[in-house]
């Protein structure tokens, strides 16, 4: 059993690996707010319907570095991070909105047909 602040280590090493090699959307979430529960489930079929997009949880009680390392400051918010980079940034739960950039940004990652 690790300790919480190697968990937090690794949580935050392992963002930062996958971050840098593929496209990510991450959801900074906490257990304790409306938007962040209401947006969950939607989240998931995020990451069953576009499996070549990475998506990560992050819940922001549990992994306060993390957290401080995005700057997170409101729920909901959502990172999209491309190659390491972050190139779009959502703050709400409106599921609309985030769909349509879900699937725009799952759309420049699409496997080819070809592959």
């Amino acid at each position: 059993m690790t300790s919480g602040g190697q968990a937090v280590g690794a949580a935050s090493r392992r963002a930062g690996v996958v971050a840098r090699t593929r496209r990510v959307v991450i959801d900074f979430t906490a257990s304790g707010c409306g938007p962040s529960r209401f947006i969950a489930p939607v989240f998931v079929e995020f990451a069953k319907k576009y499996p070549h997009v990475f998506f990560l949880k992050v819940d922001v009680d549990e992994f306060k570095e993390v957290a401080a390392e995005y700057q997170i400051e409101a729920m909901a918010t959502f990172h999209f991070i491309k190659n390491g980079v972050k190139v779009e940034l959502i703050i709400s739960a409106k599921k609309d909105e985030l769909a349509t950039k879900v699937a725009l940004y799952a759309a420049q990652t699409a496997p080819s047909a070809s592959s």
